[in-house]
């Protein structure tokens, strides 16, 4: 079958379309048809060599997809052969077959379209974590959210409204301002041309915010550590900038905040269970009209190395979708 193959971590350039043996399905895990595969800054991280796990090579990068399952193994109970599915993996979607976890994978509501579908479990499933596992963020809090229109900051902007919260959306340029407030964002800040302190003190009334939740590390990390309001949640979701921050830490102590690590892939390992619950309630609240994911382009599979720079560059608004089938 047709798949992505990295076979160094040498980043986009090197990838290329090959032919390798159709997976086979563990007694726990099932066997997809993929239609469509969304396109992360994990994955690109993955394939660069730069993120803190390494596959061994040659191997398939892709960790989100959706399609038709087309075999079970012999202790999945959930699905079987003909369901329509979303699921996930660290490696593998970028393939016309890819196998997944029963407890990775959730079925799709009528209607709801495998190019959607496949952008949902990462971003609103690490939003969701995040906000409400994590933070426990109440209506009428006010959530900072940086790199705000890219996927996982575009879902938190998305769930932070549905959840009643106040969201305040940070970007790297004026051209993604329109798109986050159309999600729900009351406020927004470009970081790279406008003073963060002076903007957050003044949107917050001199008060700060109730809750971070960083994207992109370094510098911006250091700066929101400074702006948190009393008992506030600091959370550092990734590290886009490429530097990991360092916090004084009389900042958290000083106005008794908390500084709380959110790494969903690592909780839906260790919780399985709670992560299928979470996963089935987001493509219940995507069926509902509830959030919206926006999908900024869609590319044939043959365009993964555009579709990976493009990423890496941040010119992408929520996800690129690669289009197997």
């Amino acid at each position: 079958m047709r798949a992505v193959l990295c076979s160094s971590f040498t980043g986009p350039g090197d990838l290329r379309i090959g032919e390798i043996d159709e997976p086979k399905p563990a007694v726990d895990e099932i066997l997809v048809d993929i239609h469509a595969a969304s396109v992360s800054f994990m994955d690109q991280l993955l394939v660069s060599g730069l993120y803190q796990m390494r596959p061994q090579t040659p191997f398939v990068p892709g960790t989100e997809a959706a399609g038709i399952v087309v075999a079970v193994g012999d202790k999945v109970t959930k699905f079987r052969p003909g369901d329509r599915v979303a699921c996930s993996s660290w490696t593998g979607g970028y393939a016309e077959r890819m196998i997944a976890k029963e407890s990775k994978s959730v079925r799709l509501p009528d209607g709801v379209a495998f190019e959607t579908a496949a952008t949902v479990l990462h971003n609103y499933g690490t939003a969701y974590y995040a906000l409400v596992e994590r933070a426990r963020a109440q209506r009428g809090e006010t959530v900072f959210v940086t790199g705000a229109a890219g996927g996982v900051g575009l879902a938190a902007v998305d769930l932070g409204r549905h959840l009643g919260l106040r969201v305040v959306a940070g970007v790297g340029s004026d051209d993604k301002a329109a798109l986050v407030r159309g999600y729900g964002a009351s406020d927004v800040i470009n970081y790279r041309s406008e003073d963060l302190r002076d903007r957050i003190k003044s949107i917050t009334g001199g008060d700060g915010i109730d809750v971070g939740f960083d994207n992109i590390g370094g510098a911006i990390f250091e700066q929101i550590a400074r702006l948190m309001k009393w008992s506030g949640r600091l959370m550092p979701i990734g590290f886009t900038s490429g530097e990991i921050p360092s916090v004084p830490m009389n900042l958290p102590l000083l106005k008794n905040y908390s500084i709380i690590g959110v790494f969903a892939g690592a909780w839906a390992e260790k919780f399985p269970e709670e992560a299928a619950r979470v996963n089935d309630m987001l493509m219940q609240l995507l069926a509902e009209g509830k959030i919206r994911p926006h999908i900024d382009r869609v590319l044939p599979l043959e365009q993964v190395g555009d579709a990976m720079r493009a990423v890496a560059h941040r010119t992408v608004q929520g996800r690129i979708v690669l289009k197997i089938k």
